[in-house]
């Protein structure tokens, strides 16, 4: 790398060489090629066909999406702040709207369900959203979601004046490449997407696996309150 920034190209054979051969490491020079071998915080590849452009142990790749609320473009990746929380993204089946019943409605449910991993990792007081965001991404057009409809988890009343969350759900670009082909998602099951606070994945799961999901979490997060039962 350092002598093909050094050298001058001679021709244009050589510079298209060096073209190239960035193009093919810039992943790497931009310091994002790690991938993290199975630990504590990284999961291993069981369901990685769910999401094969989300490879787990390396770190989140963006893509163009709409945000539903505001029907603005911008990049998923832009949304995940470096601000110390856990994510997880849930990318919804074909005809899923979010809609109570749906597997995104029922994943939902399940995390802030009694006793679930929501409940006993968020502290008394805070936002449901302060230790795991949950995101989603569906499939159906910005246009043909009510926002209504949607569970309480993506649409969380939070902060000191208690106002609506409305960043939190997505749809693909109407004329960007579509997400879920763009990152190889399973469109007909979906994926859940479980992202550390460094911005590298840990876990790709199906939308059913709250269970899952929770004993993750509760391997590596302190618990907020316990269960007595």
């Amino acid at each position: 790398m350092a002598r093909l920034f050094n050298a001058r190209p001679k021709d244009a054979e050589e510079v298209e060489l060096f073209q190239q051969y960035f193009k093919t490491h810039a992943r790497y020079t931009a310091g994002v090629e790690t991938r993290y071998a199975p630990s504590m915080i990284t999961g291993t590849t069981q369901h990685q066909d769910l999401a094969k452009g989300f490879v787990v142990g390396t770190r989140f790749h963006s893509a163009p999406v709409i945000r539903l609320a505001d029907a603005r473009p911008m990049q998923l990746g832009h949304t995940v702040k470096a601000d110390g929380r856990w994510r997880i993204v849930a990318f919804g089946t074909a005809r899923d709207t979010g809609a109570p019943g749906g597997p995104v409605a029922e994943l939902c449910a399940a995390l802030t369900a009694p006793s679930s991993i929501l409940d006993q990792v968020t502290p008394d007081g805070a936002d449901i959203d302060s230790v795991i965001e949950t995101l989603a991404v569906f499939q159906v057009p910005h246009r043909e979601i009510e926002l209504q409809n949607l569970p309480r988890l993506l649409l969380p009343i939070k902060g000191k004046l208690k106002l609506t969350d409305y960043e939190k759900v997505f749809c693909p670009c109407v004329e960007a490449p579509n997400i879920f082909d763009l990152r190889g998602v399973n469109r007909a099951q979906g994926a859940a997407v479980v992202i550390r606070p460094d911005q590298y994945i840990s876990q790709v799961c199906p939308l059913d696996a709250a269970d899952t999901l929770g004993g993750f979490f509760r391997g590596v997060l302190r618990f907020a309150r316990i269960d007595c039962k």
